[in-house]
């Protein structure tokens, strides 16, 4: 293991020369794709040590940019002469106490395979990361990795090339050369189906595994042939997002049914990324198809029970809400009390079905419930004639089931008390809300216009305890209240992660 520990200053030297804050590193993407999907891992990264920081100049399934270099683990692999591996960080002494593991993204497993300049110096790693521990990786992935590590350092070294051809750069084309015929092995060894394309979009190239899975001779998907493989009723679509990737350059990705050599069609993520050259221009795409058949099956079995369970979680409200009323009746003495009671019932009822809808004609038309889309669910019984009492400013954020029921029970105690109390008991008052993005946090402001003079109250009710339960023990947010001479104003800040779970794929 080389120790460069010493010689910080010449790396820092030889780092300058890659400008690597010029960016333009969209091609190494392609590589991490294809690295992770070679691993089986839900993380990749190019990582760049620094003196101070790792930088990630291309990443799959992760947001960070970079991190302190004291919490690297790329700042190790660099060292190495060979991959380095960590298969369990939360009981590795030298891991173990990192806020990398401890906390987001929960490292357990590490790979990374050293990332050598062409004068001997290490300059980081191309890792995969696993959130579950693994013992090792198979013998094909490691030399992958290995592969996949050569092909940046080429790529980042052809940065570094002077105006005249000498004949290192001479080698380094051989070897980029090299590299591209080793990629072309791998991709064939790989049990991904693999494709690669030309910047007009002409397919040129399916590995082994493609025509294996389709049971058709080889060379006969080139061109636009391939398309023949997929299911009739997704070619069109699929051969549009491709028309629409090749003139805009973004990446492509389409969930389609392909022909399987068993017979019928399996469900498959189609997936490509653009190379772009150093002046941006797009000189290949890289591709892959990942079976996804089992999972959609799943998928859609779990939906059609949810589904179910869902309406009767409806009924289960409506028939809450009517015994509430049945005992109201029969004491009358509790009628406000049930009132109440039966109203948070059911605005809890109008919260779930916009968020999790009991059938394809209910909930958000969109697809996916917003917070102003379960505001307007809870404020219906509020709206005057002819004009609305709340007025929606601001952002529009994604909510989902496990944010919904406290964020309907905190906006039905604040809409109840304003309608007995404060601006919505005023025939011209008014609520406006605001939503804005505030560091990691969502701010929603809440302020009462045109109603009675309000005071805080001596003692501390029920429904403010219920929104301090809502807002503080369920979202881990936090709420101020600012009482103004013309109405109450009241601002939420609930973390981002707690209004919406993350979707699987690019963090």
């Amino acid at each position: 293991m080389a120790d460069w520990r010493g010689l910080e200053t010449d790396r820092a030297t030889i780092l300058a020369q890659y400008d690597l804050d010029a960016g333009g590193f969209d091609a190494l993407d392609g590589i991490t794709d294809f690295a992770a999907a070679l691993c089986g891992a839900p993380i990749s990264l190019v990582s760049i040590v620094e003196d101070v920081r790792q930088r990630f100049i291309a990443r799959t399934g992760l947001e960070a940019e970079g991190t302190p270099r004291d919490l690297s683990f790329c700042a190790h692999a660099m060292l190495e002469d060979a991959i380095f591996i960590v298969p369990d960080a939360r009981i590795d002494p030298r891991f173990a106490d990192n806020a990398l593991v401890t906390g987001a993204p929960h490292i357990c497993f590490y790979a990374g395979a050293p990332l050598i300049d062409g004068d001997g110096v290490p300059l980081g790693a191309l890792c995969v990361i696993d959130s579950t521990p693994r013992a090792d990786l198979t013998l094909l992935q490691r030399q992958g990795l290995s592969i996949l590590a050569r092909q940046v350092t080429a790529q980042l070294h052809s940065r570094r090339r002077d105006r005249e051809m000498t004949s290192r750069q001479l080698r380094d084309a051989e070897a980029l050369a090299e590299s591209n015929r080793m990629f072309r092995t791998l991709a064939d060894t790989m049990p991904q189906l693999v494709w690669a394309a030309r910047p007009d979009g002409y397919n040129d190239y399916f590995n082994g595994g493609w025509y294996d899975y389709i049971g058709i001779p080889p060379g006969t998907s080139e061109g636009a042939r391939w398309v023949d493989a997929i299911h009739p009723d997704d070619k069109e679509r699929a051969f549009d997002r491709w028309n629409r990737s090749l003139r805009t350059g973004e990446p492509y990705e389409i969930e389609y049914r392909l022909r399987h050599h068993a017979g019928g069609h399996r469900w498959t993520l189609g997936r490509a990324r653009p190379i772009r050259d150093d002046e941006g221009q797009i000189i290949r795409w890289i591709g892959t198809c990942t079976d996804m058949h089992e999972q959609k099956m799943m998928m859609e079995e779990r939906e059609m029970i949810a589904h179910e369970l869902s309406h009767r979680i409806k009924n289960i409200f409506s028939v809450i809400g009517g015994l509430v009323g049945l005992s109201a009746r029969e004491h009358p003495e509790m009628a406000a009390a049930a009132d109440d009671l039966r109203e948070r019932i059911l605005s809890l009822g109008r919260a779930h079905d916009f968020v999790r809808p009991h059938s394809g004609d209910s909930g958000a038309s969109s697809g996916h419930a917003t917070l102003c889309g379960v505001l307007d669910q809870l404020f219906a019984p509020y709206r005057g004639k002819g004009r609305s009492r709340f007025v929606f400013s601001g952002e529009d954020i994604e909510v989902d089931d496990r944010s919904a029921t406290p964020l309907a029970l905190l906006f039905h105690e604040l809409a109840t008390n304003a309608a007995k109390y404060g601006a919505l008991s005023a025939a011209d008052g008014v609520v406006r809300l605001h939503v804005a993005q505030d560091g990691g946090d969502v701010r929603i402001d809440w302020r009462e216009e045109g109603g009675p003079p309000v005071s805080p109250a001596d003692t501390e009710g029920f429904g403010t305890r219920l929104m301090a339960l809502s807002v503080e023990r369920q979202l881990g947010g936090r709420m101020a209240r600012k009482w103004r001479p013309d109405g109450l104003e009241i601002s939420v800040w609930i973390p981002r992660r707690a209004m919406h779970r993350a979707r699987p794929g690019k963090a």
